[in-house]
């Protein structure tokens, strides 16, 4: 009987964490669920289905197998059987292939110049925030001067000045990217700097680097993530938009933006080279915004519509 008794009040008193209450806030929003898995799908088959046999190279051309139909299989000049799932280019290149590679392209671009954003926009709001006066003025100044530099301009120095590198338009992104963040990450910061918990850490004798690192920056988290689901997505669309100007991805490589741009020129001849790579790029971006409008309700309970 005291066992029992013991048991049911050891139920009692477990609780649950805030991770988890957002984890079931977020599996009720049905839209940003599915937004999730689809996104998850779109990551998994883009960088793993290349591997699998069968999938070609998305760079060899067959010229005498130009601009075949979609389900279509043919015998180039070579002897080569092929079966294109999305049809071919004007190059006889297969479709399909090419948006699983360009999908790889985009996907680290956003990834990774998301990550250059993260990192140096939560370091620098969070040490604007917590130091505050002079310091934060200035610190904010030097961010509204990067606001008003034009990006476009100077990105197109950089590329004329060392060509046009992959890491280069990591690097140019993340490097515009990360000003939101810190702004965002400052503002919490301020919030949260008089709290009890760091007048305690402060009390403590707690140097100002870990109360930022241990104390300041983990109660941020929760805008951070909702941030960074979105700027995933607005970075893919800043390398799309660089690509299409030519200033992006370049030749025989493609990246979604690339190929909407090859398929823009040639739109009248064949709508397919447009309309799959751009499909599945504004899908991929809806699902990303979706999930961020679902991470923002169930990490913040006040704007749950529970």
């Amino acid at each position: 009987m005291i066992s029992e008794i013991h048991r049911h009040g050891q139920d009692i008193e477990k609780g649950s964490s805030l991770g988890k209450d957002a984890w079931l806030r977020l599996k009720k929003n049905h839209l940003a669920m599915g937004s999730l898995w689809f996104f998850v799908a779109i990551v998994l088959v883009c960088f793993l289905l290349p591997f699998v046999p069968g999938i070609p190279n998305p760079n060899i051309t067959h010229p005498d197998l130009q601009s075949m139909p979609a389900f279509s299989s043919a015998t180039s000049m070579e002897g080569v059987n092929v079966f294109y799932l999305l049809g071919s280019d004007h190059l006889g290149r297969d479709i399909f292939s090419r948006i699983l590679y360009g999908g790889r392209v985009s996907l680290s671009v956003g990834f990774l110049a998301t990550a250059v954003s993260l990192t140096i926009g939560v370091i620098y709001g969070a040490v604007s925030g917590y130091i505050g006066g002079r310091l934060d003025a200035a610190m904010m100044r030097f961010v509204d001067i990067l606001y008003a530099l034009p990006f476009m301009i100077i990105v197109i120095i950089l590329t004329t000045y060392f060509g046009n590198n992959l890491w280069l338009l990591f690097v140019c992104i993340g490097a515009v990217e990360w000003l939101t963040m810190a702004r965002i990450v400052r503002g919490q910061v301020i919030s949260l700097k008089n709290q009890e918990f760091v007048e305690a850490a402060r009390s403590l004798g707690l140097s100002r680097s870990r109360i930022i690192f241990r104390h300041l920056i983990p109660n941020t988290v929760g805008p951070v993530i909702v941030y960074t689901t979105l700027t995933v997505p607005a970075v893919m669309r800043l390398e799309a938009i660089l690509s299409f100007l030519g200033l992006g991805v370049q030749p025989p490589d493609a990246s979604w933006g690339s190929l909407i741009k090859e398929g823009a020129d040639r739109m009248a001849s064949d709508p397919g080279l447009l309309v799959y790579p751009a499909i599945i790029f504004g899908l991929t971006l809806f699902s990303l915004n979706f999930l961020g409008d679902g991470l923002r309700d169930a990490l913040d309970p006040k704007s749950s519509k529970d």
